[in-house]
């Protein structure tokens, strides 16, 4: 289960990450939950829907989408308490084990719904500018993690993304695909290689992308 400092940290991270792209980022009040919508699409290509073919779910990346969705909720959050981190925890906290949500008229039973309609489900309430913690936490269990693996897993994402930014994501000179890879398959690789509950796995797993990243030029 999910621990307060854990909470702590990601809240924390993920405001210095929005600080990091936009210093005003509580006024500017970007469209977080627009971004969950377009990354539960996406979480949906790495599964698989399509009937007419055969396709393979690639778990990883399904994985990776869900700690992508998990930023922008975080963000949101942040928001809508004006930045205040308490509020934002004592919400994640309250809602953690919910097991069904009211929605469009009906009551969804997270136990009744396989994991693509839980990823349709979340779609629909982050279009409508709501989110589910509870619904969250069900995805979790559906990809095989726990609240440990994607604090793990967050952690890393975030030292991803700051490493764009500091090679120039923001300005459009980044290159995303490198040594033939998306640099989500790169970060992957290289976190099984780093012990993750290290002081420095921060520090280790940013020099490993920028070595990496460098020999790609």
């Amino acid at each position: 289960m999910l621990q307060a400092n854990q909470a702590q940290i990601m809240l924390q991270l993920q405001d210095n990450m929005n600080a990091k792209v936009n210093p005003d980022w509580l006024a500017t009040r970007s469209p977080f939950l627009r971004a969950v919508v377009i990354e539960g699409a996406e979480a949906i290509e790495h599964h698989g829907w399509k009937w007419w073919k055969k396709q393979d779910c690639d778990l990883e990346q399904l994985q990776m989408e869900l700690v992508d969705i998990w930023h922008f909720v975080l963000s949101e959050l942040l928001l809508q308490e004006n930045g205040e981190h308490a509020p934002a925890q004592a919400h994640v906290f309250a809602h953690i084990d919910e097991t069904s949500l009211e929605f469009d008229g009906n009551t969804w039973q997270f136990s009744e719904l396989n994991l693509l309609e839980k990823l349709e489900l979340l779609i629909g309430l982050a279009a409508a500018k709501r989110t589910s913690i509870g619904l969250f936490s069900a995805l979790l269990a559906d990809c095989q993690m726990t609240w440990v693996d994607l604090y793990q897993q967050y952690v890393s994402k975030n030292v991803l993304n700051f490493f764009r930014q500091d090679n120039g994501y923001k300005q459009g000179t980044y290159r995303k695909v490198w040594g033939g890879r998306e640099d989500n398959e790169h970060l992957v690789e290289l976190m099984l290689d780093l012990d993750a509950t290290s002081l420095s796995f921060q520090d280790d797993l940013y020099q490993a992308l920028h070595q990496r990243y460098s020999q790609s030029k």
